[in-house]
């Protein structure tokens, strides 16, 4: 399930590919987004690590994108934010682990169905761009 945190990352990253080359300072950011101003500090701090996003202090300042919408997957930001699209970790591909009770990982009915929906996750979030989402591809 996808996070509140996710959401408003994907809420922000949105307003930013849809201000252009301008940017938007944390307060403008937090209303268009529809994202709490404490909250959205904390996500764009991650935004900013993982390169989805740049900032500038000062006059001119404000965040940015790091880089065009159409190079940025929605899979990836959602990865970045929540971890691996995995229901479970013994379905991930990233970030694999085998669960604790499981006696065989390559026979688990469970692991198999939760490795479908992973791929269709996938299937979904690594071909859609956040220009495409947001209208500006």
């Amino acid at each position: 399930m996808l996070s509140m945190k996710a959401k408003y990352a994907l809420r922000a990253l949105q307003a930013l590919a849809r201000s252009g080359d301008s940017r938007l300072q944390a307060h403008e950011l937090a209303q268009k987004s529809r994202t709490p101003g404490k909250f959205l500090e904390a996500i764009l701090v991650d935004l900013r690590r993982a390169g989805f996003v740049e900032s500038r202090r000062g006059p001119g300042g404000g965040h940015a994108l790091a880089r065009a919408p159409d190079r940025i997957l929605i899979g990836d930001v959602i990865r970045t934010i929540d971890g691996p699209l995995a229901p479970v970790l013994c379905a991930s591909v990233s970030a694999y682990a085998p669960c604790s009770d499981c006696p065989d990982p390559t026979s688990c009915e469970l692991r198999a169905l939760m490795r479908e929906t992973r791929d269709a996750m996938s299937q979904v979030l690594d071909r859609r761009t956040l220009g495409e989402f947001s209208g500006v591809a």
